[in-house]
């Protein structure tokens, strides 16, 4: 039961920051819902993963993916692009906390002193830098994956018509 209610209250945080951030981007207002679902979704998703003792990069792609793939469907129910909706959903999931403890790290390292008081000062930003990148790319890719899978054209299909580009460029 309090398993439950730990992933009842991450869906509830998630939702209210995806639908926050959904309205800073100019979300419109028959998307933020869908926005915030999303957002409250994948982060369950991850949220439920990382207690199944997946690995956080892992547990963040397959969210990542359920968002992109969901937001592909849920843009078509509100009439909105799926960025409109996937976006505000995967801030969710963006690695702050990593960013700042590799910042602090390097800030640190800039006094001699405190490098000589804790030499593990190098590789905490190694590791934390890394798995800020890590995080970002893998939030890029399970977004992209869904909007590869379905696009309707791909670039070599689509025909320019001649007569059209020089009417243009008049």
């Amino acid at each position: 039961m309090e398993l439950l209610t730990a992933i009842f209250f991450d869906f509830i945080l998630a939702f209210c920051v995806a639908f926050c951030w959904g309205i800073l981007f100019g979300t419109p207002v028959k998307a933020l819902l869908m926005a915030g679902l999303l957002g409250g979704l994948g982060h369950g998703i991850r949220f439920i993963l990382l207690h199944s003792d997946f690995g956080l990069i892992s547990a963040t792609l397959i969210a990542s993916v359920t968002i992109g793939l969901l937001g592909i469907y849920a843009a078509h129910k509100v009439h909105n692009p799926p960025v409109v909706i996937t976006m505000p959903a995967c801030i969710t999931m963006i690695p702050g906390l990593y960013a700042y403890r590799s910042m602090l790290a390097g800030i640190k390292l800039s006094d001699q002193a405190i490098l000589e008081k804790d030499p593990n000062i190098i590789p905490s930003i190694a590791h934390n830098a890394v798995l800020t990148f890590s995080l970002l790319f893998t939030l890029a890719v399970g977004i992209s994956i869904s909007a590869l899978l379905f696009r309707n054209k791909s670039v070599k299909q689509i025909r320019f018509d001649k007569s059209r580009l020089l009417a243009k460029g008049k």
